[in-house]
């Protein structure tokens, strides 16, 4: 190969890949909002940590039924984990102490399901995010993107799988209301979508100003998510992340992924035209 093919054979490649990364950035992403997500109304000033949340989903989901009142689980801030899919933790605030479930918030573009590379965590069009064990490589790339250390690996399983809370998406597949919300006596966790969710909180707060702060956490955090709350106090008191602003996660990686085209096509041409001109000069 002389030096005018390998220029001809760079330029060509450059162009195809230019086209290919042009055509990705000015492909219009489906609007998943228009299928009306559904999703979860959490008012912790409703929660009177009874946690029957915690029980109602370990018995769904086949896991190790916690005993309140027995377990101390209310002491200490505990994170979700592979044996529990939701936790109820206590906080001490400027209004006394105030309870808050924690569980996967179901992200309306979730950055476990965008660093998935075999759609092994995916956002369904129902709303909730799932995983399909069939489909994992076991890269545990969901657990580093998620910015809320959601999903959870089972290290020391034989057959180990990722685990997390599905918003009981096979009971919504049955016409049923999430285990979590259904067990709730206090009506702190109401179950809707997400339009309709918002309704109803953003009444909450314009006809309780003096209950409420006026924030409802989900509607904007990371591009929104599908669990919504409500609360009394400040949410940075009650052991919410308030740094993630309004961009979804996906977004602070596209420009990157449209990008890795261009290097997949083009640099195989250049290596292969660098190694064909140093042959041409090594045999002269």
């Amino acid at each position: 190969m002389n030096r005018r093919k390998f220029l001809t054979l760079a330029a060509s490649a450059t162009a195809v890949a230019t086209a290919k990364a042009v055509g990705a950035v000015s492909f219009k992403r489906q609007e998943k909002e228009k299928e009306e997500f559904v999703g979860v109304l959490i008012d912790t000033t409703r929660c009177i940590g009874c946690r029957q949340c915690e029980i109602a989903c370990a018995e769904v989901n086949q896991l190790p039924v916690p005993k309140p009142g027995e377990d101390e689980g209310l002491t200490r801030t505990r994170d979700t984990s592979p044996e529990q899919f939701t936790v109820v933790n206590a906080f001490n605030t400027e209004k006394g102490k105030v309870f808050v479930k924690k569980q996967c918030l179901h992200c309306w573009q979730p950055a476990c399901a965008a660093a998935c590379p075999s759609n092994a965590m995916e956002k369904t069009p129902q709303g909730p995010v799932i995983w399909h064990p069939d489909r994992c490589l076991g890269c545990r790339y969901c657990m580093l993107a998620c910015p809320f250390n959601i999903p959870k690996f089972e290290y020391f399983s034989p057959n180990p799988r990722i685990r997390k809370c599905t918003m009981c998406f096979s009971r919504l597949e049955e016409g049923k209301i999430p285990a979590c919300v259904a067990a709730c006596p206090m009506d702190a966790l109401q179950f809707g979508k997400k339009r309709e969710l918002m309704e109803i909180a953003r009444s909450r707060i314009y006809n309780n100003p003096d209950r409420y702060v006026r924030h409802i956490y989900g509607e904007y955090e990371a591009g929104g998510t599908g669990w919504l709350y409500l609360a009394g106090v400040p949410f940075e008191q009650l052991g919410f992340r308030t740094d993630l602003g309004t961009e979804t996660f996906p977004d602070y990686t596209r420009e990157f992924l449209y990008a890795v085209p261009l290097v997949d096509i083009l640099l195989p041409s250049v290596l292969y035209g660098i190694w064909e001109l140093t042959k041409q000069k090594g045999g002269k």
